[in-house]
């Protein structure tokens, strides 16, 4: 569980690094494309978590509330 949980952190940072990176968002092709990349990764990464799921995690992740759920994560 512990991999799943460390796995799914970073995609969540790494996620926020996209959105923040200027450079990135200069071509709005290439910034949309890595965005869908990572948020497929967080899919699946949701998906192999082990059940259940805090229940708290589980609405964050289900609204995709990203910012909420790494800070939830950040606290474990």
């Amino acid at each position: 569980m512990e991999n799943s949980i460390v796995d799914l952190r970073e995609a969540l940072r790494e996620r926020l690094a996209i959105i923040s990176d200027e450079k990135s968002r200069r071509d709005e092709n290439v910034h949309r494309a890595r965005l869908e990349s990572i948020s497929g990764k967080i899919d699946k990464l949701e998906a192999a978590l082990p059940r259940p799921i805090n229940p708290q995690l589980a609405h964050y992740l289900k609204r995709r509330s990203y910012d909420k759920a790494l800070e939830f994560l950040e606290q474990l």
